[in-house]
């Protein structure tokens, strides 16, 4: 049977839409399409990022860490975590009030919370010169869930702005071995020192600096400058560690972060004239 042939007047229509349906057609694979290379950029992007660091504590460890803390802390930390607990009120050295959220030995940058490693680190190897000692009676597990246990007590914890990747420190230089030329480095990082840290520290490194009387930390008390002369420093005793406390500072206290003040060359020589500064005291001791 042969159909009858569309009329002139059909074929304007009939061509209308075909063209209708050939964009529409168009603008779907272009939709198809876009989403195809925004899944395979998302795909790319998650691959290159690092992880994203955990904000707030962990519940789950809450009460394994509250029976840690319980055992082992409250009796200096307090139960409310306020640096309050029954032996505070006889330490020279206060208690570390967790509420604040502000924590001294870090690998991050100045004003930004510890990382959870950070934190195990102190529980586990103490404080030298405090009644911080080494709680090396706790495994792994414990330390952790004590850990996250007391970022409980503060609200900072919460907030994803106060945390920071740890900063990256550079090698050791290959001259700190080399007693001559670390000789020669430390000559360069004393004129360093008597300019900018004998005011606190003293022209010797003895803590006894004319700025040090004065001295207050964040919480109201007084702020000692440590005795760099001494064979253990609170904050580690290895090159890296001396290095380290210059980059990050000491939250809540007087000792800011020198990031931004010095070079790298003018922080390794302050840290060989650091390390000259001990062995000479340990020298004279003997």
């Amino acid at each position: 049977m042969v159909l009858p042939a569309a009329s002139p007047r059909a074929r304007p229509f009939h061509s209308l839409m075909f063209l209708f349906h050939f964009i529409a057609r168009f603008f779907c694979f272009l939709a198809v399409l876009a989403a195809g290379l925004s899944a395979v950029k998302a795909e790319e992007s998650s691959q290159s990022e690092e992880p994203a660091v955990r904000v707030g504590p962990d519940i789950a460890l809450y009460g394994e860490g509250k029976f840690v803390y319980e055992n082992n802390c409250i009796v200096c930390h307090g139960a409310m975590g306020d640096g309050r607990g029954e032996m505070a009120a006889s330490l020279g050295i206060k208690p570390r009030s967790f509420k604040t959220g502000t924590f001294k030995y870090r690998s991050t940058p100045w004003g930004k919370l510890p990382t959870t490693e950070d934190l195990m680190h102190t529980v586990h190897n103490g404080i030298t010169g405090t009644a911080m000692g080494m709680f090396t009676n706790l495994n792994d597990e414990q330390l952790r869930s004590v850990v996250e246990y007391i970022k409980f007590f503060s609200r900072k914890w919460r907030k994803a702005e106060n945390y920071a990747p740890p900063i990256e420190l550079p090698k050791q230089p290959v001259w700190l071995v080399d007693d001559a030329a670390r000789a020669s480095h430390a000559t360069k990082g004393k004129s360093t020192f008597q300019a900018v840290c004998a005011a606190c520290h003293g022209p010797e490194g003895d803590g006894k600096g004319l700025s040090a009387a004065g001295l207050k930390d964040e919480w109201g008390e007084p702020a000692v400058p440590a005795d760099l002369r001494q064979p253990h420093l609170r904050s580690g005793d290895e090159p890296t560690d001396i290095f380290r406390v210059l980059m990050t500072g000491l939250n809540g206290t007087p000792m800011v972060s020198f990031a931004e003040a010095f070079n790298e060359a003018q922080m390794w020589d302050l840290v060989a004239y650091v390390i000259t500064l001990r062995r000479d005291f340990s020298a004279v001791a003997k």
